[in-house]
């Protein structure tokens, strides 16, 4: 294989391959910070040896034997208690296996909870709720300090600041890698929600690069919301999560054309749902309206996605009731991008002008600066109201704003297409402008 294919392969690799094996060693060394320092020196490894040597049938498996021999080396260099050292070289060389190859064989596929102990780890009490969220992305989404900005809508150093700070705030208080007991749960909750939750959004409308969809974070944040929903099944906004990334993932299939080019809800081929995931998405949801507590941030959003599936044809969809679920939301979590998809709501309800209006107001809020989305709805609108050369000028500056390659070639069609045209587009329902489907 030609060395610059073994590089593309090496980075795919690593994105699916790096939160376990963070998690993996972290359990072992209970240190979060030295788990990803060795995860990143087993990757350095793999980018000198694999070129040569070829990628290895078990890649993750070669990744966690060359790490754990790096701590191996760490632990026998370093000035530590020498029962500890012991203790830990113990449990690092417990196959008996001399090389990475060897140890590879040797070691599981199953990581068992690794990745949920690392997400309460790095959402512990002892962190802020923004740091917690920053660190957790970082570890167990892969995300880069870039993608986390983008999906908090803050500059890229205050993300990288969180995260060294939150490294040093969890080594120095000695926090274990652990599920806590129950009576500690519920104060990490709100920030593990919101961590599963930002990695299931990176994956379905990726902030940069070339896709639009990517499917590995999807299925890693369905996986640890079903098994957060199994551990905790009392807590209707764990329900509530995974009621709504259920009803948003069963999109997936019909949200990409042949070419990766992204298509919006009212294109998209609704055969081409995913129902087992619509049928799960609804009995959570059922699950968690029934437990009889107030209605929170993710089971309103799931509301409102349930809205969507359970219309087979964009026209049926019921608008208004999506507008009375936003402004529950927006008493619940105000906040400006809650506003803008109220807005958008408003404008399938009420009709382009109400929803104009709305965003409109909404033109001087500095969260929504560099947001690419507030122009690319005031396009659309524009567009249906048939003011055709101002919406092209929206998409144009929206398409400036966007760092997702497919995000931004839509933008770029739809300022196109919109220059072309003076008359008004049909208002047909069902078009996600914020959700992107």
């Amino acid at each position: 294989m030609p060395e610059a294919d073994v590089k593309r392969t090496i980075d795919a690799i690593w994105r699916i391959e790096s939160t376990r094996l963070i998690a993996g060693l972290a359990r072992i060394v209970r240190d979060v910070g030295l788990a990803e320092d060795l995860a990143q020196e087993a990757f350095v490894a793999a980018l000198e040896q694999w070129p040569e040597s070829g990628v290895p049938e078990r890649p993750g498996a070669w990744l966690m034997a060359t790490a754990k021999h790096r701590a191996i080396d760490r632990l026998r260099r370093a000035s530590l208690h020498e029962r500890k050292t012991a203790e830990l070289v113990r449990e690092l060389e417990r196959s008996g296996a001399s090389n990475p190859a060897d140890l590879a064989a040797a070691i599981p596929d199953t990581i068992e909870d690794d990745l949920l102990r690392l997400i309460f780890t790095t959402c512990h009490s002892v962190l802020s709720a923004d740091a917690r969220v920053a660190l957790t992305l970082r570890l167990l989404g892969g995300l880069t300090t870039v993608e986390i900005a983008r999906a908090y809508l803050v500059a890229e150093s205050t993300i990288a600041q969180r995260i060294v700070r939150a490294r040093k705030t969890l080594a120095a208080a000695h926090v274990p890698f652990e599920v806590p007991d129950r009576d500690e749960l519920p104060k990490r909750l709100g920030s593990v929600l919101e961590s599963i939750y930002l990695i299931f959004n990176e994956g379905y409308s990726p902030t940069a690069g070339d896709s639009w969809l990517r499917t590995e974070l999807l299925e890693e944040a369905l996986r640890l919301g079903r098994i957060l929903a199994g551990l905790m099944p009392e807590e209707s906004e764990v329900q509530g999560l995974v009621a709504l990334m259920e009803l948003q993932g069963s999109r997936s299939r019909a949200r990409v054309g042949p070419s990766g080019e992204p298509i919006l809800l009212n294109d998209q081929d609704r055969s081409r749902w995913d129902y087992v995931l619509v049928t799960r998405g609804l009995s959570a949801l059922e699950r968690a309206t029934s437990l009889k507590a107030p209605l929170g941030p993710y089971t309103l959003q799931a509301a409102i996605a349930a809205c969507h599936a359970r219309a087979r044809i964009p026209e049926d969809t019921d608008w208004k009731q999506i507008v009375a679920l936003y402004d529950a939301l927006a008493q619940v979590m105000p906040s400006p991008v809650v506003e803008l998809n109220r807005a958008v709501a408003v404008s399938m309800a009420y009709g382009p002008e109400a929803g104009l209006e709305l965003v409109d107001a909404l033109a001087d809020e500095p969260a929504l600066r560099d947001y690419h989305l507030l122009p690319s709805v005031r396009g659309d609108l524009l567009a249906k109201l048939g003011r055709g050369h101002e919406a092209s000028r929206e998409f144009d500056h929206a398409a400036t704003l966007a760092t997702n390659v497919q995000q931004r070639k839509l933008l770029r069609e739809r300022a196109s297409r919109a220059g072309a045209s003076s008359r008004p587009w049909p208002a047909t329902p069902g078009e996600r402008l914020c959700a992107g489907g």
